[in-house]
């Protein structure tokens, strides 16, 4: 699979599997299993979703390296701030079941964010990270995180999609060499009368161009892609 390069040197695929939504642990070990065998290679969880431990153990039992498979996970807002990003960390890595993460975001810009990415950039200085970025973050927030600490945010997890690309944030984000990662990119979007009129005269499904559609554009803003 295509990879990118991050500012730090870590290789990412630019495609990856989420798994919002899936709480249901069989469920989402298989589906975990199921990309793992299509091909996927990039697995994106959070503590909020309440579902590493399915991932961990897929990613386990799936016969493939650990090193080929790049697993990113989140924090989530209550446990913003230095020591509880620590424990909180740990717990993730815990239910994960491995010797490292991949990729470790600030899930959203809320609390003490930075108390949050001190102990983040401690995390990456011992090697249990390979590296560290955020969620959600608007411009004004990559500055101010930028310019107030030593490491940069290797990602930016944010909405992108055809009806919303976000150019002022790619902007920044490109100034700090941050690379954008899409989430939501093939999300629900409400169909015009003039684009239905398009899809009927094409005589393909909706979901087929829709899927082309966000996957091009996602594609020119060197993003990388979270399918959920």
């Amino acid at each position: 699979m295509e990879q990118v390069l991050l500012n730090n040197g870590v290789k990412m695929p630019v495609e990856g599997f989420g798994v919002f939504q899936i709480s249901d642990e069989a469920q989402c070990w298989q589906c975990v299993l199921d990309a793992l065998e299509t091909g996927y290679r990039l697995f994106d969880t959070t503590a909020a979703y309440h579902n590493e431990q399915a991932v961990g153990r897929a990613v386990r039992e799936s016969g493939i390296p650990r090193d080929e498979i790049f697993i990113t996970t989140k924090l989530w807002v209550q446990d913003a701030g230095y020591d509880q990003t620590l424990a909180a960390f740990e717990r993730s890595r815990k239910n994960l079941g491995l010797d490292y993460i991949d990729l470790y975001l600030i899930h959203q810009p809320f609390g003490d964010y930075y108390g949050a990415w001190r102990a983040m950039e401690k995390l990456y200085r011992e090697g249990i990270v390979k590296a560290i970025g955020v969620s959600n973050f608007s411009p004004e927030w990559i500055v101010d995180l930028c310019m107030n600490h030593e490491i940069k945010p290797a990602v930016n997890q944010i909405e992108i999609h055809p009806f919303y690309q976000q150019e002022e944030a790619l902007r920044v984000m490109r100034s700090y060499d941050i690379v954008p990662e899409a989430w939501g990119p093939f999300w629900d979007f409400e169909l015009t009368q003039k684009d239905m009129k398009e899809i009927e005269a094409m005589d393909i499904g909706h979901s087929e161009i829709i899927d082309h559609r966000c996957f091009c554009t996602a594609r020119q803003l060197n993003s990388i892609k979270i399918h959920d």
